[in-house]
């Protein structure tokens, strides 16, 4: 299919309360494009609701950013919720799209659809080869479920139906709270913690060896962007911004951002997990995009968002 112009569409934002829609929003705000969004009251687990809501609005085009997300304790707690829930909001959303003749829709997956054992870095191709990690299996399984719903709606109907699995995201609208953030928001909030206590040290998780790529939320939007315009193909796509880093010099980088002084101490009666979790993103790269956003520059404006929303 040929190039998609978004000029004059009307492009529905699913999910544009969370990181990742904050960021889709603000993207798009500097396209000729009109965004939609729907009221927090439309629950998109809700069939009937969604079908209402496209009929009433008509979007051209879909980006699916909505998601029951959660750290590992909530996920392992609440498998069915998870599975459940992010099952209806990717087929309702879905098939709605098609029914509604929807000239164009990407569905975000995420990098936990991919085996636990993967061979580095993981190309698109590693998934269904192996068994999932088990503390997020359900939310996986969804996910995996939704991409491929994707996929075969291109095949038996034609939809411009595309899907993008992006790499581990942080910056602006991301979740710190101390009992399910990911690993950056939560260093952002414990080494700040630690520096307006005066503390002498902090602890990480594990010996920080191991290597984790990171990508800034605005710059996975600006690939989505990029996608729905140049990507048209049934198999999803990576999106990682191609670096990695150690989760020791990680803690340090955030220690320097937020001003902390003090000694990092490794904590290694914890767990490290994975050894290794990069992604290849060289499909995404040979259609001419790369990531913009430096590990160092997006970890102050994450700790600036951070000053700004949190720690008021």
């Amino acid at each position: 299919m040929s190039r998609y112009a978004l000029s004059g569409k009307r492009i529905y934002v699913a999910g544009h309360r969370g990181m990742v829609g904050q960021a889709l929003v603000r993207r798009l705000e500097s396209e000729d494009c009109e965004i939609l969004t729907a009221e927090r009251s439309l629950d998109l687990r809700e069939q009937a609701e969604v079908r209402r809501w496209f009929s009433d609005n008509r979007p051209d085009a879909v980006i699916l950013a909505a998601a029951r997300v959660g750290g590992i304790l909530a996920n392992s707690e609440r498998p069915g919720e998870f599975l459940y829930d992010n099952l209806m909001i990717a087929a309702n959303v879905i098939e709605t799209a098609r029914r509604q003749r929807c000239e164009k829709l990407l569905f975000l997956g995420s990098s936990c659809i991919y085996p636990k054992h993967a061979e580095q870095p993981i190309t698109e191709d590693a998934l269904l080869t192996g068994a999932l990690e088990p503390t997020n299996e359900a939310y996986a399984i969804a996910k995996i479920a939704g991409l491929k719903l994707a996929a075969s709606y291109r095949r038996e109907y034609g939809c411009d139906f595309i899907s993008a699995m992006p790499t581990n995201l942080y910056g602006p609208g991301d979740n710190y709270d101390p009992q399910s953030s990911h690993v950056i928001p939560a260093m952002i909030r414990r080494f700040h913690e630690a520096k307006l206590s005066g503390a002498d040290s902090v602890a990480i998780w594990g010996s920080g060896t191991p290597m984790r790529e990171f990508m800034h939320v605005d710059d996975l939007a600006d690939a989505c962007i990029f996608l729905l315009r140049e990507y048209s193909e049934e198999g999803h796509i990576n999106v990682g911004s191609g670096e990695e880093v150690s989760i020791r010099d990680l803690a340090g980088l955030v220690a320097q951002t937020v001003g902390f002084e003090g000694r990092i101490e490794c904590d290694t009666t914890k767990p490290n997990g994975t050894p290794r979790k990069l992604m290849d993103s060289s499909r995404l790269r040979a259609m001419g995009w790369t990531s913009s956003v430096g590990l160092e520059d997006g970890l102050q404006t994450a700790y600036e968002a951070y000053l700004s929303d949190v720690a008021r």
